[in-house]
């Protein structure tokens, strides 16, 4: 069945296949592409990726710290931020190579051999206090006949497995610096006390060190006395020296006489042998001179009986009874001298041996006397040296004592400025305490895990394309839809110079089939996706309703591009499809194709496909008037021929 619309370029009437086959490219394509490219992540299974890990763990504080594992786990485990369906293998460098190559896998990710090493440098380096940190890199190879979109999938799976290890050493390491700002904050704290504790100690020390400086010069005055003293000790004990010394010689020259004595005294021939021998002689003498002295005092005594009876005067009487009386004394001594006479002559002669014997030992006595004494002058001066060394350390003692008096003086005053200036450190060091934060392990952990990732996003996009990816798609798809339709179709009737009817008779007589194609086009086209994206019922209708109107408007379009520039206007509606695509991919293309971009009749279109505004649907409705306006003036111009032309066609 034949329709009557006229086909371009050809006599050959239109069908309601041709019609169904323009009809259906839009949603073929849209379908097509919806399918192919909404929400691949869903879809990575269908993707193998080869884990090369040649990681070296590293141990802190005695802990083994294998991150390039941990990393491993994490892409084939996947994350919050993303799912890892990816079909992963834990494979080696040269298997990995050979897959690549092979097409086996689609991408390699190679984990460095210092990967753990460098990740936790950074940490290393402030617990250190020093030190050079450096980031860790994994490297993403795919194969170069890969897939456009691949590279995209696995480097954004990849970023995100490294991200959240990342964040995870950012939050452990803030963790500890934290802790740390806590520790320091209790240790200058600790310092603050222990800084006025010492201003406390150096101000009772300037107090006690006042007191030196007149205890050090009262020991320098002593000091001097005792060097005077000792000088003086010294000159006594030296006097006593010598005059020990000649004490020494005197008993010396004693022990020597009496030895000498002793000799004499046992000498027979000496004077003492002399006497003893007299005494022992001298008793025969006494006895006699006994025995006549009693006689002689006999006489006396008889005369004196007869003196007074001879008549002799009183005076010669007297005379003559003393002289009786004195010779029987000195016959009564004569006794005695003679009882006595024996022992005395026998001690005598025994004498000399006793005499001798101790004038011996007193000789040695006074021998060993002389040498006590000697050896007491020697410690006598000895000590008298000692007396002068001692005076000339009194003396030093004094110099020392007085310089001690001017240091404690100088003592003191460094102590106060010490005092002072601890107790200065003291109050720095507690505003520097109560300056640093503190925080408790819970604290800790929050603040790190919100400083380590500062910024975050409520999205629940899992996918590398974004919600306009549907929207741009459909757009493009209804452009190229509303080329079909004139390519297919004439943007207007071949007999438009001959016909009768008005120019906009004419242009919307053409534009009717197309608005309807495009209309369904738009329809159809909202069916697939919602087939594909589910949106809600609200969502659904606000789509379909703005995909119609595009529908109708780009066939208007088209129409006019085709009704004034003829093929000229099907390679521009080619290109204007090419630059929507291009300016709605990325916002990174040139300056002077985005405003490009933004000027076409696609713009507004992509806008009401994202969310139906009023704004929007104005844009396109502008559009349609302006196109079918364009295509009416195009139909007038084509009315009006000159003779030549007439001419030249009969």
């Amino acid at each position: 069945m034949t329709l009557s619309i006229e086909r371009a370029r050809s006599q050959k009437p239109i069908t309601w296949l041709t019609i169904l086959g323009i009809l259906l490219l839009p949603a073929a394509v849209g379908g097509i592409l919806v399918a192919a490219l909404h929400n691949p992540t869903e879809r990575l299974d269908s993707m193998t990726a080869a884990i090369v890990n040649l990681d070296e763990p590293v141990e802190i504080d005695g802990q083994v710290t294998p991150l390039g594992r941990q990393l491993a786990s994490g892409l084939v485990e996947g994350s919050e931020e993303l799912d890892s369906n990816l079909t992963w293998v834990i494979s080696n460098e040269d298997d990995a190579a050979t897959g690549l190559a092979d097409g086996s896998y689609q991408a390699v990710i190679t984990i460095p051999e210092k990967f753990s090493a460098a990740a936790t440098s950074a940490g290393q380096a402030i617990a250190d206090g020093g030190g050079e940190a450096e980031k860790a890199t994994i490297s993403v190879t795919t194969p170069e006949d890969g897939l456009v979109a691949d590279d995209l999938i696995t480097g954004q799976i990849a970023s995100v497995a490294t991200s959240t290890m990342g964040t995870m050493l950012s939050e452990a390491t803030l963790e500890n610096v934290l802790v740390g700002f806590t520790t320091i904050g209790d240790q200058i704290g600790d310092a603050a006390s222990g800084a006025l504790e010492l201003a406390t100690g150096a101000r009772d020390a300037a107090t006690g060190a006042a007191a030196i400086p007149d205890g050090a010069t009262q020991l320098a005055s002593g000091a001097s006395q005792l060097g005077s003293g000792a000088n003086d000790l010294a000159n006594g004990l030296g006097t006593i020296a010598d005059k020990t010394q000649e004490a020494a010689g005197g008993a010396a020259q004693l022990g020597a006489g009496l030895t000498a004595g002793a000799a004499a005294l046992e000498d027979p021939n000496g004077s003492f042998g002399q006497l003893a021998a007299a005494a022992k002689g001298g008793a025969p003498y006494l006895t006699a001179a006994g025995a006549q002295t009693k006689t002689v005092a006999g006489s006396f005594g008889a005369l004196a009986a007869t003196c007074t009876e001879s008549g002799a005067s009183e005076e010669f009487c007297a005379q003559v009874n003393a002289a009786a009386s004195q010779a029987a004394d000195a016959a009564e001594a004569a006794g005695a001298a003679e009882a006595y006479l024996a022992p005395v002559a026998a001690g005598v002669q025994a004498l000399p041996s006793t005499l001798a014997g101790q004038f011996r030992e007193a000789g040695a006595g006074a021998t060993a006397l002389g040498g006590g004494l000697n050896q007491l002058a020697a410690g006598v001066d000895q000590s008298a040296a000692g007396a002068r060394a001692l005076s000339s350390g009194a003396g030093e003692l004094s110099g020392g004592a007085t310089q001690l008096a001017t240091g404690a003086a100088e003592l003191v005053t460094g102590l106060d400025a010490l005092a002072t200036g601890t107790g200065d450190l003291a109050g720095g060091l507690r505003t520097a305490s109560d300056s640093l934060p503190s925080f408790n392990d819970e604290e800790s952990t929050s603040l790190a895990s919100v400083v380590a990732d500062p910024v975050t996003t409520d999205s629940s996009m899992s996918t590398i394309f974004g919600p306009t990816a549907i929207p741009l798609l459909a757009a493009v798809v209804l452009w190229f839809g509303g080329l079909a339709s004139f390519l297919v179709m004439r943007a207007h009737t071949g007999r438009t110079l001959t016909s009768r009817r008005s120019s906009a008779a004419l242009t919307l007589r053409a534009f009717t089939p197309a608005a309807l194609i495009g209309a369904a086009q738009g329809l159809l086209l909202a069916l697939i996706v919602q087939i594909v994206a589910q949106y809600d019922a609200a969502a659904w209708w606000a789509f379909a309703g703005t995909a119609v109107v595009i529908g109708v408007v780009f066939a208007a379009v088209n129409q006019a591009l085709v009704a004034l520039f003829g093929g000229i206007g099907r390679w521009v509606s080619a290109l204007i499809g090419v630059v929507a695509v291009s300016t709605g991919l990325i916002s990174t293309v040139p300056d002077w194709l985005a405003g490009i971009g933004a000027a076409l009749p696609t713009a507004p279109a992509f806008d009401g496909l994202i969310a139906a505004n009023g704004a929007a649907i104005a844009g396109l409705v502008v559009w349609g008037v302006l196109s079918i306006a364009a295509t009416t003036v195009a139909v007038a111009l084509r009315r009006t021929t000159s003779a030549k032309a007439v001419l030249a066609g009969a």
